[in-house]
């Protein structure tokens, strides 16, 4: 139970921070989007950082919340050796890339750490083959499925390369921990039909191998 709650722990107070910035920028009346990010303006570099912690509205701010407080506990709870260094690629390299591909505009936003983290989850149980991360993986595609045509440029008003790079710097997370974290597991069927004696001779039993 104490690992569930503290995988839920740092998305929420993640989440309670861009929270706290938003209500300061709407009774303030300052815009914040100058701290998006610009791509391939040195003014824009500062948005890397930023970039995540700024929303254009309550609105846009409450979409992203549920998301990134369920995709980020579920990559704590899966994934606790590798969390962290998962967490810092997704917002960094969601940042940079956009800063160098990306359309000229300020970008702003948390949603590429949400596409980001739910490529991670479901490519994560694909990479390791482990049947239960595997599961993992169809609930994500299940449940945050139709978020992935947010990587396509329907709306000009919305960041798809945001969306677009926040799910390459998942995948890549995944690819690169690969070998970390929880190991490749065979269902318990398969290891049941290794074990089983059937009480007939193996063809092991007629062959004698000798150094």
């Amino acid at each position: 139970m104490y690992r569930l709650i503290n995988s839920f722990a740092y998305p929420f107070f993640f989440v309670c921070l861009l929270w706290i910035i938003m209500i300061f920028q709407e009774s303030s009346g300052v815009s914040l989007a100058a701290f998006g990010v610009l791509p391939r303006h040195s003014d824009g570099l500062i948005g890397i950082l930023t970039m995540p912690l700024i929303h254009a509205n309550y609105a846009h701010l409450w979409a992203n919340s549920f998301p990134l407080i369920v995709l980020g506990a579920g990559v704590n709870y899966f994934y606790p050796e590798v969390a962290g260094k998962t967490w810092a690629i997704i917002y960094l390299l969601t940042g940079l890339l956009v800063w160098l591909f990306a359309r000229m505009s300020d970008h702003i936003g948390a949603s590429g750490i949400i596409y980001g983290l739910a490529a991670f989850l479901f490519f994560g149980g694909f990479f390791r083959k482990n049947i239960r991360l595997l599961a993992v993986s169809l609930m994500i595609l299940i449940y945050y499925g139709g978020i992935f045509w947010g990587v396509f440029p329907i709306d000009p008003h919305i960041s798809w390369e945001g969306h677009l790079f926040g799910a390459v710097s998942g995948t890549f997370a995944a690819f690169i921990f690969r070998n970390k974290g929880p190991k490749p597991e065979r269902p318990d069927w398969d290891n049941e039909i290794d074990n089983q004696d059937d009480g007939l001779p193996h063809i092991s039993h007629y062959f004698e191998v000798k150094p």
